[in-house]
């Protein structure tokens, strides 16, 4: 009798994992959704307003310490060179059946005073540049580069996936549980983790590889979109690719080699093109 119990509950506990499995894998579908111009799928558990609401907190924090450059002519040429950008987004939004997803941007663009070579866009369009990225910039459209990259990261959600990579892996098999809890405090602190909190540290959302080549390639068409030169995206990652091999930098240490992104964005110029403003 002892054995024939322990093995119908063995029986009974392969067959309530195989349906938590299933429970689990149909959540996920369901979560699924498709990044814009790539078509990569990727599993979104966290809603827009949620990450909108925790993303803002986190720039919030940032912006009490840092300093707006007092460069009246740079700070234009940012706030410039965004709305350029940040429009062309929109427009292509609208024209592919995704204007929805513009009420999620409330976009602003931010010139700091930091010398290191860096800028990040928060879910919600809140985007800050450094001061120290413009000499490697050098132009218009070497910024395009940079904002069109910052911008792709926000449209292709990828903060949002980075929270979701989170949660799956911090909660496993209770992921659909953790995923529908009222309670956003488990939330919080992978919020905490993914936009990298502490003012004196900035804000830095540690994309993988995968992430920063997509962001590339949408940032590079986007700045097609705006009218920009395109070329200028080789241009400046080899000027940032000299600095690198100078200083080791965190900002390239969860990026892809500089060799490889060069590569990718040689190959990606002719797809960009093709949506060149007119």
């Amino acid at each position: 009798m002892f054995f024939f119990d322990l093995y119908s509950m063995n029986l009974i506990f392969r067959i309530m994992k195989k349906i938590l499995f299933i429970v689990v894998a149909l959540s996920v579908l369901a979560a699924c959704t498709t990044v814009p111009l790539t078509g990569r799928k990727q599993v979104l558990l966290v809603t827009d307003q949620e990450v909108l609401s925790l993303s803002s907190q986190s720039f919030t924090e940032y912006m009490k310490t840092a300093k707006p450059s007092v460069n009246k002519s740079n700070t234009a040429m940012v706030q410039r060179v965004g709305r350029n950008v940040s429009q062309a987004v929109e427009a292509y939004l609208k024209a592919n059946g995704l204007e929805s997803e513009i009420a999620n941007f409330a976009w602003e663009f931010h010139l700091v005073q930091d010398a290191t070579p860096n800028a990040f866009c928060m879910p919600g369009g809140k985007i800050v540049v450094n001061e120290g990225i413009l000499p490697l910039t050098k132009t218009e459209s070497g910024l395009a580069v940079v904002v069109g990259h910052e911008i792709a990261h926000a449209v292709a959600k990828h903060s949002n996936e980075r929270m979701s990579q989170q949660m799956i892996a911090q909660y496993g098999g209770a992921v659909v549980d953790a995923a529908m809890s009222k309670s956003t405090e488990s939330r919080k602190q992978i919020a905490q983790a993914v936009y990298g909190l502490g003012a004196q540290y900035g804000v830095m959302l540690p994309y993988s590889r995968k992430q920063e080549y997509e962001a590339d390639r949408i940032g590079l068409i986007f700045m097609s979109m705006a009218g920009y030169d395109v070329n200028e995206a080789v241009a400046f990652w080899q000027r940032m690719a000299e600095l690198s091999t100078q200083k080791p930098m965190e900002f390239m240490s969860t990026h892809p080699s500089d060799e490889n992104r060069i590569a990718k964005l040689k190959q990606t110029l002719p797809e960009a093109l093709q949506y060149r403003k007119k």
